[in-house]
């Protein structure tokens, strides 16, 4: 790995990328209500002039030779003895890449959310969030060592709760901010506990030095970095077994659920190992971990986003799987980095369509997210119809759309591992196709196919259900984001020009061949993928469907309905006893949390009952969090001690 050069030219105003969203978010902040009538054009301008100064960088770096790496100094941030902790940037093709990602569909995500949030009070303070959320992102991939990158990752983590908690006033919303903030802090753990270990072993985090040293470090030291770095993107991309959070998200406004969910926070995983690659590189016990993670995590989303009736929901658990795919391309190594990468930016494409299609169909609907509530939206809402079914093709993989070239690409590396590997990663992943094909189809069926459910019922609130087109502020992003799901794909994978763009930083894209041809693997997943479609044709299309849902259902239906109890065993097997522990350690009794729950419900007038309830879910909550964390962190450190 070549040494980076000084950033120059256009490049030596990189930090306005950061700037930029940081300054919109601040004005809005604390400008308060003066800012109201505008706060949102503000809020679309920052992200808007952030994407065009990136494109201009782009640009920039592609007329470079070499390998189109530099550093841009900032500031001695952390230099304290032996710890030299510098702010800056790091403006290389994979940097570059995420930038053009976060800023282009972030500003599509924008400006919907001005039709969105048009008759939410406080909008400006939403556009706040969002654009201090773009920042922190942007903070994550640029920084040039893991302490810069570790600022970037809890500064997401503040946005996404603020963001995700944006309802607070619903219980379940305040819940589910609560629940992503505190599953996060177990990959966070993981991750700082991995940084720690490189400082202690390197004396330095800083990328260019930890990349060049990574042979330094013994077998055991780099196996126990990768899994503590795999935790901590376990936890900001979802991946088993921290994904419970991802769906609970849900709760946020659809404008959220966007760019968590596309062209962001999940994604911040896969940049991490992917960044990473030289020290997973050098441990192939560490890349199997990977996969594995990967393989289970892809299943899981997909069985359970079979069984669900809401709308985002199941698309949420469709992006737990999606994320699954590109783990596992990185797990690969240098056979699937460049293809992990390639199917983040398509999906985040046709994942942001689907969501904001998903919320322009809620928004036509008096925000009901029940899909069994719908059918035949496709006569009322053409455009989000036909911008919502591009992007369903691209992610079932539809013969040379977005999904086909870079969702089939990973299953054919999968495929071409030797010997059991093959079987069971490709396997895995193929299988995940079919079982996409069948949620999805499904999804297509009851939200806008069939019989128009809606005409017979009345919403919650007692409203009949007018469904109606969105405006131009939503549905034009539809349409470029529709545009992507289509074509990216081809223009990514066509002379591997995405492979050669990222060389300089994730290496040189390697074929091998292992189980399977592509060429059958290509059939193969075509094959299970019509299948899938053709079943829940059967199932969904034939006949109408009930509004509410069939209670006598098969075990595994059930099963799916509950998360495949992945919360009923964090409960039984972390929570619980983590809730004693907690409460043993504090001592409690009359005079203790008790007396301090009782003591607070008369302070503020509220009742101890429900204070104790509000008491006992965060203790819960902390101590699942830090139970698992502790657990994994401690197998990796006894690893590095018994080396």
């Amino acid at each position: 790995m070549t040494e980076p050069v000084a950033a120059s030219g256009i490049g030596s105003l990189a930090w306005l990328l950061l700037a930029l969203p940081a300054f919109g978010a601040t004005v809005l902040l604390l400008g308060g209500r003066r800012t109201d009538k505008w706060g949102h054009l503000l809020g679309c301008a920052t992200v808007i002039a952030s994407f065009a100064y990136g494109v201009a960088l782009f640009f920039d770096t592609i007329g470079q030779t070499g390998e189109r790496t530099s550093e841009l100094h900032l500031f001695d941030w952390i230099p304290v003895n032996a710890l030299n902790v510098e702010f800056g940037l790091r403006l290389d093709p994979l940097s570059l890449t995420f930038v053009l990602l976060i800023t282009g569909v972030g500003s599509l995500i924008h400006i919907y959310s001005i039709g969105y949030m048009a008759h939410e009070a406080g909008r400006r303070k939403f556009f706040a969030y969002l654009n201090l959320f773009v920042a922190a992102m942007l903070l994550l991939v640029l920084g040039n060592g893991f302490v810069t990158l570790y600022f970037g990752w809890e500064g997401v983590g503040l946005a996404s709760y603020l963001l995700i908690g944006w309802y607070q006033y619903k219980p379940e919303a305040a819940s589910a901010a609560k629940k992503a903030f505190l599953m996060n802090r177990v990959g966070d753990l993981g991750l700082a506990i991995g940084i720690f270990i490189l400082f202690k072993e390197l004396g330095t985090t800083q990328y260019t030095e930890v990349f060049a040293r990574v042979g330094e470090l013994s077998a055991a030291e780099v196996t126990a970095v990768t899994l503590l770095l795999l935790l901590g993107a376990c936890g900001k991309s979802g991946q088993f077994p921290l994904q419970a959070w991802l769906p609970d998200a849900m709760a946020g406004p659809t404008p959220v659920s966007a760019l968590i969910h596309a062209a962001t926070m999940v994604t911040a995983g896969v940049y991490l190992i992917a960044r990473s690659n030289p020290i997973y590189n050098a441990s192939a016990d560490g890349r199997l971990v990977v996969m594995i993670i990967g393989a289970v995590t892809l299943l899981l989303g997909c069985v359970i986003g079979c069984a669900y009736d809401d709308f985002k929901k199941v698309l949420a658990y469709s992006t737990v799987s999606q994320i699954g795919y590109m783990i596992l391309a990185v797990g690969l190594g240098p056979v699937g980095y460049a293809l992990g990468i390639m199917h983040l930016l398509t999906h985040g494409f046709f994942k942001a369509g689907l969501f904001l299609g998903a919320g322009s169909v809620m928004h036509g609907m008096n925000d009901e997210g029940n899909i069994r509530r719908m059918g035949g939206l496709w006569r009322k809402m053409p455009i989000t119809f036909v911008t919502w079914t591009l992007g369903y093709l691209a992610l079932i993989g539809f013969p040379f759309l977005s999904g086909y070239f870079s969702k089939d690409a990973i299953i054919a590396a999968a495929f071409s591992e030797h010997g059991w590997r093959g079987w069971v990663f490709g396997g895995a992943a193929a299988l995940g196709a079919g079982i996409t094909a069948f949620y999805m189809t499904r999804l297509l069926f009851l939200v806008f196919l069939g019989k128009a459910r809606w005409q017979d019922l009345k919403s919650e609130d007692g409203r009949e259900y007018h469904p109606h087109e969105s405006g131009l502020t939503m549905t034009v992003p539809m349409i470029l984001l529709a545009v992507g799901s289509v074509g990216a794909g081809a223009f990514f994978a066509s002379g591997d020009n995405l492979a050669n763009w990222l060389a300089p930083s994730l290496g040189e894209l390697q074929e091998q061949h292992g189980v399977l041809d592509h060429n059958v693997v290509n059939f193969l997943v075509l094959g299970l993928s019509a299948l899938g479609v053709l079943v829940a044709w059967l199932f969904f299309g034939r006949s109408a469907q009930p509004v509410e849902r069939p209670e006598r259902v098969s075990f595994v239906v059930r099963a799916a309905r509950n998360d495949l109890y992945g919360n009923a065993l964090n409960e039984a097997l972390f929570a619980r006893p983590g809730t004693w522990l907690t409460r043993a350690l504090v001592f409690v009794d009359n005079k203790g949390v008790d007396g301090l729950v009782n003591g607070s419900a008369a302070l503020l007038g509220g009742s101890s009952g429900r204070l104790r309830r509000l008491q006992t879910g965060f203790v819960r909550s902390y101590a699942l969090s830090m139970l698992l964390g502790a657990i994994f962190v401690l197998g990796a450190l006894l690893m590095v001690r018994f080396s």
